[in-house]
């Protein structure tokens, strides 16, 4: 995520006693149970019990959300391909090792699966991204697989779907697009059904759609945190490493009713002077039901159990009726906060927001499940402050709570070279490591009430590093590496692939919690362990090797 002021983009805002002490930083973030003991009934190799935790504390926070912003469903498949089973993982560019970059697979395999998928095509094709809209070769493969589709005899349903920053965003038009798009099909326009938007839910707030989705039939979808464009991904020798997973199954469906609540908001405010933009190809009106009016819930195609969830961030709904949640007090609130501009805190002080941003909580449940090891890899910890808090407190919380018991803890992000003058003028929102250290070493300190406690646990349990893709400090043309992973990663078994920042930022969102130890493990080969492999060298901590500059 990158903000509106940004110089380049308009783009975003940015253990016994030890664990007894941890229990009251616990209770704000529910279910308490959820967050370190095993689910009831898992299976001696530990079940569901990430995912148990997880739905419980969903159930708790936003009961009324489940089967629209939320949900749990059994009999997914992470989708690869027959040349490529494992080709279900989706990264960015995919050079590792390769500072020049030359030979970008991941990316190649990114355009095709998402090509192959729209060709696939026999009803609906459902994007949802950040604006602008997608282009190059992301636009390449939606029109090469729509024509494909419409040459198999299809006459597919399409909604593209952005979100704007107010006015950077401005000259970000549907009809535009639009009409580029039936340019660029050609004979093919005509069977093709078009639905194009911008939105922006509250200006005041920051909040606009940040979920990054291609849904197709409600069946099959790719998801995660990468943006279609090509100048940051693609026409660049230093392009952004970023994520995304394939799935088919129940869980796309899970998908396609978020897309739907998201197009409800969308088409109730397209007026003159409204939040919403919006251009049709037939002179039509706004689909905000397509998905529920066109297709049937998707029929099991796998074992995977996986918990999709989003948000709607301000704006889209103020609260949930349904829930009776009531989280304690955050302590330690105001040191979220920076100067007189800050804004509203929905983050560490709404419980309403709290309820119709579920998201939030199923991370920090992910995080509070983990008994042994937790590898983060994001693009931030902390946000642009002001005028939003610079971090979620219970988040860090967590984090520390889990380092004093002993859990071993990985942060990587992005290098902070990459921070833009004002704000997140990149694809980094700190000037240094040490404000991630700094946040935590405080935590811990207001959990243990010993300094040198605090010292012990980050230094003996932490690993700390800004990102590398390879052995040198920069890309081959000197730019810095940038990272803009939404991954959290849990005891080898379970994982969050979206587009949800760990940092403050009131968006719409959406991303999978999948427990499943084979995944898990291909995670862990394909894309944290050569992480590592490279960003070890920029650590500020590393417990494996005594080094703690924090």
């Amino acid at each position: 995520m990158r903000l509106p002021w940004s110089r380049r983009s308009g783009r975003l805002v940015r253990s016994a006693l030890a664990v007894a002490a941890a229990t009251t930083l616990f209770a704000a973030v529910p279910p308490p149970s959820a967050l370190a003991a095993p689910a009831e009934g898992a299976t001696a190799d530990g079940g569901t019990a990430h995912l148990d935790a997880v739905e419980r504390a969903l159930r708790e926070v936003s009961p009324g959300l489940e089967g629209s912003v939320w949900e749990r469903t059994e009999g997914n498949a992470l989708a690869g391909t027959a040349d490529d089973p494992a080709g279900w993982l989706l990264q960015t560019p995919g050079c590792w090792g390769d500072a020049g970059c030359a030979d970008r697979r991941g990316t190649r395999a990114l355009l095709a699966r998402m090509q192959a998928d729209v060709a696939s095509a026999t009803r609906t094709v459902d994007v949802s991204t950040l604006a602008p809209f997608p282009n190059g070769g992301f636009q390449d493969a939606l029109v090469a697989g729509l024509k494909a589709s419409v040459a198999a005899g299809h006459r597919p349903q399409v909604r593209i779907l952005v979100g704007a920053a107010p006015l950077y965003n401005a000259n970000v038009l549907p009809s535009r697009y639009r009409d580029e798009l039936l340019a660029r099909l050609g004979p093919a326009a005509g069977s093709v059904t078009l639905n194009v938007a911008s939105m922006t839910t509250s200006r005041t707030a920051f909040s606009w759609n940040h979920s990054k989705l291609l849904v197709v039939d409600g069946r099959s979808v790719i998801a995660g945190g990468i943006n279609g464009w090509k100048d940051d991904y693609l026409d660049t020798a230093h392009p952004v490493s970023d994520v995304d997973l394939a799935l088919t199954g129940p869980a796309a469906t899970s998908a396609a009713r978020y897309l739907d609540t998201l197009w409800a908001w969308t088409c109730g405010r397209t007026g003159l002077f409204d939040n919403a933009w919006f251009a049709s190809s037939d002179g039509g009106a706004c689909r905000p039901s397509m998905e529920r009016d066109t297709n049937p819930a998707a029929p099991a195609t796998g074992s995977v159990p996986v918990i999709a969830v989003g948000g709607l961030g301000v704006g889209v709904k103020a609260a949930d009726p349904a829930s009776a949640y009531r989280p304690a007090p955050v302590a330690g609130v105001s040191e979220t906060q920076c100067g007189p501009l800050a804004l509203h805190d929905n983050t560490n002080a709404d419980r309403d927001y709290e309820t119709v941003n579920p998201e939030e909580n199923a991370l920090r449940a992910l995080v509070g499940s983990a008994s042994s090891h937790i590898e983060i890899s994001q693009q931030d910890m902390n946000g642009t402050c002001p005028p939003l808090p610079r971090y979620d407190a219970r988040l860090y919380d967590l984090l520390a709570a889990k380092l004093v018991a002993g859990v071993k803890v990985r942060i990587v992000v992005s290098d902070p070279a990459n921070r833009g003058a004002v704000g997140s003028g990149g694809y980094s929102q700190i000037k240094s490591l040490s404000e991630v250290s700094d946040v935590l070493r405080a935590r811990l300190t207001r959990l243990t009430g010993d300094p040198a406690k605090a010292g012990a646990a980050l230094c003996g349990n932490l690993q700390l590093a800004s990102f590398r893709a390879a052995p040198t400090a920069t890309w081959a043309d000197g730019h810095p590496y940038a990272l803009h992973h939404k991954l959290v990663a849990v005891d080898g078994s379970a994982f969050y692939v979206g587009s949800k920042n760990l940092y403050p930022a009131w968006l719409q969102d959406f991303g999978y919690v999948v427990e499943d130890k084979g995944a898990a493990a291909q995670l862990d080969r394909d894309l944290l362990a050569p992480e590592w492999t490279y960003s070890q060298a920029a650590a500020t901590v590393d417990w494996t090797t005594g080094l703690c500059r924090a």
